[in-house]
This record gives structure tokens, C-alpha cells and sequence, in this order.
């Protein structure tokens, strides 16, 4: 049994932060060890922010985005093409997909994959809101933009499937060579999805 080297308020910043993906134990109570030695600066407007976030963040009913509005800013923004939605995972990948500022479209947010082993099914997943927003008749093109592991795939193709009676073209994100990528650094199963995901020059 560890020795308690702090109060219990301390213990449990560490505690909590230590749950944060990314942050170990070790890496918590270095943060919390930062947070407190800059009490003004950081720990207490961190402290706010965080009470304030707590209050005023939504999931978006339409798309499943976070934001402290709902439906949110992308969902609302005029200037996008509503006819096309980028289907994600998590919310991560549609900040990833907006960082990289390629379309100008709307998304929608499944929450995970299909998996069933961990008792993941259809009704676990942001689905059903997404087949309503398809059956609206705005839709003009799905792109799956799922990550190219089994689980994925399993729901790309599951997505496929519900969506086949929809006059709408289903698409999904290039696999293969990353940009600035060599050949002989990339494993079989990448240098084979290039391959067959191959384009004219």
C-alpha cells in the first residue's frame, strides 16, 4: 500500500486527473503538481472553465457534435452543404476532419462502432437519428469517414446496408499511402488498401 504523500483534495485532483486519456499516475501528479504551483494562473480559471463547461455543454440532437449550443454550430451554419454529411466515430475525428478544413459540409457523430463482443449493436450507436436525417431528402452523400480497423469496417458496411434503399451516393475516405509517406516504412496491409484504392495519374 502507497504512502498518502498529500491531503485528500490534492489525492484527488490526481485521482481525476489521472483518468484523463494520455495522463498516467505519474503524469497526474505532475499536472496537479503544475496546476498547483500556478494556483491564479492556471488551477483556479481551469477550475471555472471546467464548472462553466459542465453547465453550458450539449450533445447536439442532430449530429451528435458537442457544443454549448443544440443544435450546434456546424448543424446551423447556413454556409454549409447540408446535401453532404461526414459519418464519424467520436467527436474527436470530426475536430480532426475541420482542423484539416477540406469540406465544408456537415457531419454526424455514431458514437463508437459496431461491436459485438463488447455489446455494442446498431441501437448503442448514433444510427437511427442518422437514417431520419437520410429519409429528410436533403441528403445527397454519405461519407464514411469510419477508421480502417474491423470494427470500422464492420460498420461502414452495416451503414451501407441501411442506407441502400436511399436514392444517395455512399462513399467512404481513400485508404492507403499517407501524404509525405515512403513506401518501405508502411506495413502490408496499407501498402495493399493503396493498391486497391488506386486512382487514375
Amino acid at each position: 500500500m502507497s504512502k498518502r504523500i498529500a491531503g485528500p483534495e490534492i489525492e484527488r485532483l490526481i485521482q481525476l486527473l489521472a483518468k484523463v486519456p494520455g495522463l498516467g499516475p505519474r503524469s497526474a501528479r505532475r499536472a496537479a503538481l503544475h496546476l498547483i504551483k500556478k494556483k491564479e494562473q492556471l488551477l483556479s480559471p481551469l477550475a471555472a472553465a471546467m464548472s462553466e463547461a459542465a453547465d453550458k455543454v450539449r450533445i447536439c440532437s442532430t449530429c451528435g457534435n458537442v457544443d454549448t449550443a443544440d443544435p450546434c454550430m456546424i448543424c446551423t451554419d447556413p454556409r454549409r452543404d447540408a446535401g453532404t454529411i461526414i459519418v464519424v466515430e467520436d467527436v474527436s475525428d470530426l475536430w480532426a476532419l475541420e482542423r484539416a478544413a477540406a469540406m465544408n459540409v456537415r457531419y454526424h457523430v455514431l458514437g463508437g462502432t459496431l461491436s459485438p463482443l463488447d455489446g455494442i449493436g446498431p441501437d448503442q450507436l448514433n444510427i437511427r437519428t442518422l437514417i431520419d436525417r437520410v429519409a429528410g431528402g436533403e441528403v445527397k452523400e454519405i461519407i464514411l469517414a469510419v477508421n480502417a480497423t474491423v470494427e470500422g469496417q464492420t460498420t461502414a458496411h452495416y451503414l451501407t446496408d441501411q442506407l441502400s434503399g436511399f436514392d444517395i451516393k455512399v462513399t467512404r475516405l481513400a485508404h492507403g499511402v499517407p501524404v509525405g509517406g515512403e513506401l518501405d516504412y508502411l506495413d502490408e496491409g496499407t501498402l495493399a488498401a493503396a493498391l486497391r484504392s488506386r486512382t487514375a495519374f
